[in-house]
């Protein structure tokens, strides 16, 4: 989508640019507030973090930022002393151009791992960045921060006199564990240090922390938020309700470009003993490569759910003869098979989103969760990716 420009916070700007990791693309996004903000992010818990997620962490333990750096198609992980040196060097040369406060500057990087960047491009490449920074153009920096994307994850929404605008970017190593991908929200609303971590957090725990397409973490997952407050106050449900709709917009276009895909999945369990079980029982569901190559190619297997479902075995509160398993609204479990209803169940897993819905009939917790199909594609993407 084009960012239409009442949609844009005020105080921001960016400066886009290839530095010449990428092949003609832009590979370096700089996203920069005229004022400090209040910031907030959850990264990943990746034994294998890499320099990008320990120094924003760093960086953000006194809730304070005022810029975001993002290279991507080179992950900055895994190379040691002269990784986190290089990044060091970039926030420093940042901070030189533009005045602001080295710990103020967060960076994320995304790509391959074990590359270290071309270090002399990017220094020559941020000269005179002060006099290069435009007014915000995010979906040039949605656009910036791809891999191997095949479309740029923007959304936007107005609270009152403000604006709050998102993007993300993600199609491939994405099982999130406390954070996701890489996915940033700006903001002119006025939230306080105290009050924004107890937003954020709880809406990414429930949507892109329930996000799958592969079940691999990456090494450098991050969620960051800036709220520069320049629109002032707005009323706290509202925002709260504008910034959940634009992550679970952010989530349904991740899975939809996910590696290979042709299909979304969407998961819901409920009824379960609390929203842990019903969130491991759906993943489960979502990341078995057996669900999702039956939904590829609509093979009316609904067995392969109930195969996941049983591989929660410390899970032994659930017991098969009180679960229930829905393809839309087409119950397929307990009732015995028929024809009918398995020329019903093909008929929605042709669909382009296929939804399924188990209740356990133990508790009152739910949850939903989101991936995609299994295809050739996949293999054949990430069996070339670093080439």
């Amino acid at each position: 989508m084009q960012l239409p420009t009442y949609f844009i916070p005020q105080g921001f700007s960016t400066f886009i640019t290839n530095l010449g990791i990428k092949d003609n693309t832009d590979d370096f996004v700089f996203i920069k507030s005229d004022v400090p903000c209040v910031a907030d992010g959850v990264f990943t818990q990746s034994l294998f973090a890499g320099p990008s997620v320990t120094i924003s962490r760093r960086n953000l333990k006194d809730a304070q930022a005022q810029g975001i750096i993002v290279i991507s198609k080179n992950a900055n992980v895994a190379n040691g002393k002269v990784g986190i040196a290089d990044a060091e060097e970039i926030i420093q040369l940042v901070a030189n151009e533009t005045g602001i406060a080295t710990n103020d500057i967060l960076i994320a990087s995304t790509g391959v791992i074990g590359r270290s960047y071309p270090i002399e491009k990017i220094r020559a490449g941020l000269l005179g960045i002060r006099n290069k920074l435009t007014a915000a153009d995010f979906d040039a920096a949605a656009r910036g921060i791809m891999t191997t994307d095949t479309l740029p994850k923007l959304a936007a929404r107005q609270i009152g006199n403000a604006k709050l605008v998102g993007i993300a970017k993600g199609v491939g190593m994405i099982e999130p564990n406390m954070a996701t991908l890489l996915a940033f929200f700006f903001t002119d609303a006025a939230i306080s240090k105290d009050t924004l971590p107890t937003i954020f957090r709880p809406i990414i725990d429930k949507t892109f922390n329930c996000l799958s397409i592969d079940t691999d973490t990456s090494t450098s997952d991050s969620a960051v938020i800036l709220a520069n407050g320049l629109a002032g106050e707005v009323e706290k449900q509202e925002f709260i309700y504008a910034l959940q709709e634009i992550a679970h917009e952010l989530v349904l276009a991740i899975a939809q470009d996910g590696e290979g895909a042709t299909k979304v999945i969407e998961v819901t369990v409920d009824s379960a003993i609390n929203y842990a079980q019903a969130k491991r029982v759906a993943k489960a569901i979502v990341n078995s490569p057996l669900v999702k190559t039956a939904i590829y190619g609509a093979d009316p297997n609904w067995g392969r759910v109930a195969m996941a479902i049983g591989k929660c075995e410390h899970d032994k509160e659930i017991n098969q003869e009180k679960v229930v398993i829905r393809f839309d609204d087409i119950q397929v479990y307990p009732d015995a098979d028929s024809n009918e209803k398995l020329e019903q169940l093909q008929k929605i897993m042709h669909k382009e989103k296929v939804n399924i819905y188990v209740s356990l009939n133990v508790g009152e917790a739910s949850v939903t969760v989101w991936g995609c199909d299994l295809s050739e594609a996949y293999i054949d993407i990430n069996g070339k990716y670093s080439t």
